[in-house]
């Protein structure tokens, strides 16, 4: 039976939604726009130098998500290869350019062929590292809107946005249904799944996928892996920040804006589109306009350093996929 989930038709969807959404996005801002001039801005106008430089910064961020994945798999799968977990994270990125999230999946069936990790624990540490990422980035966005509150103010109303607004919508009494509804809805999904004939396999993978997220406890040494959490987001943050120094409307608007733009991005880029293509270039755009740089010079600010940022994550996806097909395959482990 073909199911949207799996079958030709699902693929497909899941391909071509995303883009049609970034794509979309992507026109409405671009439509009319000088793309001949970008040619003059690459050319005469950019400052290479700045990107070159922040480059080790965007490949560091990856090679260090590698090597906290690492340490998350030693308590239950031993030691495995740095290059495979490393080479696994710059495969996972580019993978998420086709589909967008696949690349979760993509770095832990890497994993499995290579070094015999069961994928579903291998899926467990995944969970986990993304709840570190969100409790971190959580952290940044709240100390970052206590700096400058005016800015988001100003971003929200000229966004049409008005979270108060939302949120007034909701009684108690609604979000008394709304919490009964969603218990409803479990209670129902664990009934079905009960009474499924391959109820032992899902609860033997959702078990396996618990001990990954668990995983987390018997690290060998947290300070490590927190040390290493900072270190991938303060990379991202360079690798984006160093950009600013590249062009003459964006050089003296100061790190502060710089914080701002890219937390405003990291939020953006939850929109399931290839890299954020679309939504991130609204939202940096947009902030941008709101420290004074013209609409017409941040247009060129996003879509340059978007598409250069991520031809670097095509490039790792090939140089990682090429060194995997020489890299010897391990046996499964328990």
């Amino acid at each position: 039976m073909l199911s949207a989930k799996n079958g030709p038709f699902g693929n497909t969807v899941k391909i071509l939604l995303p883009l049609l959404l970034g794509g979309a996005i992507l026109y409405w801002m671009y439509r009319g726009f000088d793309f001949d001039r970008v040619r003059d801005v690459l050319l005469y106008e950019m400052d290479w130098t700045w990107m070159l430089l922040s480059f080790p910064f965007g490949i560091l961020a990856q090679a260090l998500r590698g090597w906290r994945w690492r340490q998350t798999l030693e308590p239950f799968a031993g030691s495995v290869r740095s290059s495979v977990t490393v080479n696994s994270i710059f495969l996972s990125y580019a993978a998420s350019l086709v589909i967008p999230r696949i690349g979760e999946f993509t770095r832990c069936g890497v994993l499995k062929r290579w070094e015999g990790v069961s994928f579903s624990r291998a899926l467990g540490t995944v969970v986990t590292e993304r709840m570190v990422d969100m409790l971190l980035m959580l952290t940044i966005v709240g100390i970052t809107l206590l700096l400058e509150m005016s800015t988001f103010g100003t971003f929200f109303k000229e966004t049409g946005t008005n979270i108060s607004a939302i949120l007034s919508r909701f009684t108690w009494a609604g979000w008394l249904v709304s919490g009964i509804c969603v218990v409803a809805i479990g209670i129902l999904v664990y009934v079905l799944i009960r009474n499924l004939s391959i109820y032992q396999k899902v609860k033997t993978t959702i078990s396996d996928i618990w001990q990954g997220i668990v995983s987390l406890k018997n690290v060998r040494s947290i300070p490590l892996f927190t040390l290493m959490t900072i270190g991938i987001w303060l990379c991202y943050f360079l690798h984006y920040y160093l950009t600013f120094f590249c062009f003459d409307f964006t050089r003296d608007l100061g790190i502060s804006c710089a914080l701002v733009t890219f937390v405003v991005g990291s939020i953006a880029v939850i929109v399931p589109t290839p890299n954020g293509a679309g939504p991130w270039h609204f939202a940096v755009k947009t902030m941008l306009i709101l420290y004074g740089v013209q609409d017409e010079q941040a247009l060129y600010f996003v879509l340059i350093v978007h598409t250069v940022q991520t031809l670097l994550v095509i490039a790792l996806g090939i140089y990682a996929w090429a060194r995997l097909s020489f890299m010897q395959r391990l046996t499964l482990k328990p």
